[in-house]
């Protein structure tokens, strides 16, 4: 399993999906709320708001309850800001991680995110202390039933795409950050609606993780960091064999 797909199958293991589901919901109406505050209530006229619809949608959440946090966010009654933090630290087995969240406290957040690293063999550094090992870039990501890896590697290299990786769960096509909205919009007009279609971190490399009381240890710090109602997206740069997956999700 590889680190930078947002932990999302450590989440369809763990069960539970009603509370995740809530907790979902909670992240992308911050999300949308902050977004139409920050821009134009517009989601084709703001980038990033359009982003926020998309992941919202592919969540299945209501299209009122969109509605309701786009509207707030646009002067709808809404007086908490959120600022937006990064945090970056290591992991057990020197994995690299980057958390990103929208906060109204950014002192309480810092603690607790401060604390989630120490008490699950980790250090919080200082920004910008790992991050030099990812790349920024846009990712668009379509699911696997849209077309053929050839068929989607083609799109992508008319559309302006630096690169695309395609396996038995999707596609995911990434390109520089600056040219995100002209690849979505191309890519729309050819297969449809994204799944999702943000800037991500990406590792350069990924970290090894050989030892199954590491890769615990490790997924255990995720899965706390990423249950945060204060952070939006947790990546990493670890890699941890198919057969210690198994075992650990058993």
């Amino acid at each position: 399993m590889a680190g930078h797909s947002q932990f999302k199958n450590i989440m369809h293991r763990k069960g539970a999906q009603d509370a995740k589901r809530a907790k979902v919901f909670t992240k992308l109406i911050r999300e949308l709320t902050v977004s139409a505050k920050t821009g134009l209530p517009d989601p084709a006229a703001n980038p990033r708001l359009r982003a926020a619809v998309m992941a919202a949608r592919a969540a299945n959440m209501p299209r009122d309850t969109i509605d309701r946090a786009i509207k707030r966010g646009s002067g709808g009654g809404d007086d908490t800001n959120f600022d937006e933090v990064r945090y970056e630290g290591y992991g057990p087995g020197s994995v690299a991680i980057i958390v990103e969240g929208l906060t109204d406290n950014r002192n309480r957040t810092a603690s607790e995110i401060r604390s989630a690293f120490t008490k699950n063999g980790g250090a919080m550094g200082e920004t910008n202390s790992v991050s030099f090992m990812f790349d920024r870039v846009g990712a668009i990501r379509y699911p696997a039933s849209v077309a053929d890896a050839d068929t989607v590697l083609e799109g992508a290299i008319e559309a302006g795409a630096d690169n695309v990786e395609s396996d038995e769960e999707g596609h995911e096509i990434t390109c520089a950050p600056d040219s995100l909205a002209a690849v979505r919009d191309a890519l729309e007009a050819r297969f449809g609606t994204p799944e999702s279609a943000r800037l991500e971190w990406k590792p350069q490399t990924l970290v090894a993780v050989n030892d199954e009381e590491t890769a615990r240890t490790l997924l255990k710090l995720l899965e706390i960091l990423e249950d945060n109602d204060d952070v939006q997206r947790v990546q990493a740069n670890f890699e941890i064999p198919d057969e210690i997956m198994e075992r650990l999700g058993g």
